[in-house]
């Protein structure tokens, strides 16, 4: 997709290595204890961590409606919890995860995924970049994700 600058997705993009790339859990779980890496089994969160991978981040986290920020490696339980529920992880809640993490001050920080994603992880990086906005729904998005991921494949080395 090409913007009114004449830019596509993978421009904005090529200007920067980010320092962390925050992707969303999704509602498709495995029906067991498993790693963050391995619990979201949904097209739209492996899509998302495919484009995040391609990125090359410095760190990759996952943003759990339940658990807030998970690093690929934390185990979880399988949860029914979704974004905006009772029980579900508040914006005081990730600014205090990110403190205790020590990645309040990272930059440039991308946020993979919906607006509800989006605004979360605004509270923590108020100026996140957010390649997936503009797009009209979870066709376009899932497009963008793999034209990130195919952009940055191609890369010369």
């Amino acid at each position: 997709m090409t913007g009114m600058t004449g830019m596509t997705a993978n421009d904005y993009l090529d200007c920067f290595e980010p320092e962390l790339v925050v992707i969303p859990c999704g509602s498709r779980k495995l029906g067991r204890r498993a790693r963050a890496a391995d619990m979201y089994v949904g097209s739209y969160h492996r899509a998302c961590r495919r484009a995040a991978d391609a990125l090359q981040p410095d760190r990759l986290l996952i943003l759990s409606a339940r658990y807030g920020l998970l690093g690929l490696d934390d185990v979880i339980d399988p949860y029914d919890t979704p974004h905006g529920a009772a029980g579900a992880i508040t914006d005081q809640d990730l600014l205090e995860q990110a403190a205790l993490r020590h990645i309040v001050r990272l930059d440039p920080v991308v946020a993979l995924g919906g607006a509800r994603h989006v605004s979360l992880v605004r509270t923590v990086w108020p100026h996140t970049r957010t390649p997936l906005a503009g797009t009209g729904g979870m066709g376009e998005q899932m497009a963008r994700l793999a034209m990130l991921r195919n952009g940055r494949d191609q890369q010369p080395m």
